[in-house]
């Protein structure tokens, strides 16, 4: 059924591989899935300037939460945390790293180009890309590119070091640029020098150097984002000291968030929204982790949430077809729409170790554009720690598949008691249905 995944490009030892699906086709299933109810003005509110945050509390831990207990609502402070885990809890978090992507170039006429780096094209991997010295290439969006026709422009500001960037290419949807630098530093070290926060458009201010600390959350490692997976920045060293001293279990994905996440759905029926797409690695022993039935999974941001439930449905393509070589998976839009007769999770889940088996594979690799509306059928995922989202966003869609209608009415009491919204604003709580 739809079920024509091939596989393309090979790469070294690696290869892509690709769901080559029928798009007219999986709209209308999913269509028929949906009953045509996903009508993205349902998912519209009110959002006050003055509601949103500009800037995190001085104490991360004193944001306030807003907990959904089967119907449930009531109010709490995100220090409190741990106490409102159940003692079965795994929490899982996303390590990314944000990257100060923002670089502010000037052309000899004295124009001002600002290129945000959204991610690797040349070399295409994360790590490898960050860690060239000299030249790499990123897939960009320009600031005034009209005003950059060809040639060479330099970084503004007097460095201690020389970089510069030419296009290589003007795509659709973004710009290929060649960055080149004169010194031995990493890419990753250029960026760390000279790059500024991306500071999400909403907050409507220009990034500071306070943002280098706040827009992070404090566990986070794996460098690559272009916005923080916000939902954790509200952790503190004496929650997670609680945490660990409730033993509660902790694990680790990694996501890379993409500029994506802020595009809100402008199409009336979410169906004709094209879900941006995002580069994962789980580690083997997380992976391992997720096999134990008894654990109550609470993930910690929509981003978690996309990376744990993209793990079941790599897991059905290798059950349906073990490849013959290491691959990149990627997790379709649609794809969790369009399948009959699926494993259970245990079963998904030895499926993806015995790949990782067959190829001594400590780290699985893919990307996901996987989109979770209202309807969705949680297969990982129990529960979930998250911000407050924009209107007509995806992120909503996401709550709304674990709270369906309610979503309205926890917004509603956030907004009556005077919740902080968006990335630096405050929190909720959704617990299992089952608890």
């Amino acid at each position: 059924m739809l079920n024509t995944c091939v596989f393309f490009l090979s790469l070294k030892k690696s290869i892509v591989y690709i769901c080559n699906l029928n798009y007219a086709k999986l709209t209308k299933l999913f269509e028929d899935t949906m009953n045509n109810n996903v009508d993205i003005q349902e998912f519209d509110y009110i959002l006050p300037d003055e509601r949103i945050a500009k800037y995190p509390l001085l104490n991360r831990d004193n944001a306030k939460m807003l907990i959904y207990n089967n119907g449930e609502l009531s109010d709490d402070f995100f220090y409190n945390l741990p106490l409102q885990l159940p003692k079965n809890t795994a929490l899982c978090f996303n390590n990314t790293k944000v990257l100060y992507a923002r670089l502010l170039f000037q052309k000899s006429t004295g124009a001002n180009i600002e290129i945000f780096c959204l991610e690797p094209f040349y070399p295409n991997d994360y790590s490898v890309n960050l860690s060239q010295n000299g030249k790499c290439q990123w897939k960009c969006l320009v600031g005034n590119l009209k005003k950059w026709k060809d040639g060479a422009i330099a970084l503004s500001g007097n460095r201690h070091f020389e970089l510069t960037a030419q296009v290589v290419s003007r795509e659709t949807d973004y710009v290929i640029v060649e960055f080149s630098w004169n010194n031995q530093w990493s890419f990753a070290d250029i960026l760390a020098e000279a790059g500024a926060v991306p500071i999400p458009p909403y907050l409507n201010r220009a990034s500071e150097e306070v943002d280098k600390e706040t827009y992070q959350t404090l566990y986070s490692k794996i460098e690559g984002s272009v916005a923080a997976p916000t939902a954790g920045l509200h952790f503190t060293p004496g929650v997670l000291n609680e945490i660990d001293r409730l033993g509660i279990n902790r694990h680790e994905v990694t996501l890379h968030v993409g500029a994506g996440t802020f595009r809100p759905v402008s199409s009336s029926n979410v169906v004709n929204h094209i879900m941006h797409q995002e580069y994962i690695t789980v580690q083997r022993s997380v992976i391992e982790s997720l096999k134990h039935n008894e654990q109550i999974i609470y993930a910690v941001g929509t981003t978690t949430v996309r990376t744990l439930e993209s793990l079941y449905w790599i897991g059905v393509q290798v059950n349906n077809e073990m490849p013959k070589d290491e691959v990149i998976f990627h997790v379709n839009q649609w794809e969790p729409y369009n399948k009959l007769n699926l494993p259970s999770k245990t079963q998904a889940i030895d499926s993806i170790l015995e790949y990782m088996n067959l190829f001594s594979l400590t780290t699985l690799k893919a990307r996901t554009s996987i989109i979770i509306v209202p309807g969705y059928n949680h297969k990982i995922v129990n529960g979930l720690i998250t911000n407050f989202h924009q209107p007509r966003s995806t992120l909503l869609l996401l709550l709304a598949s674990f709270v369906g209608d309610r979503w309205r009415e926890m917004y509603q009491h956030a907004l009556n008691h005077e919740y902080r919204f968006l990335s630096y604003g405050d929190s909720c709580l959704i617990h299992p249905s089952t608890l």
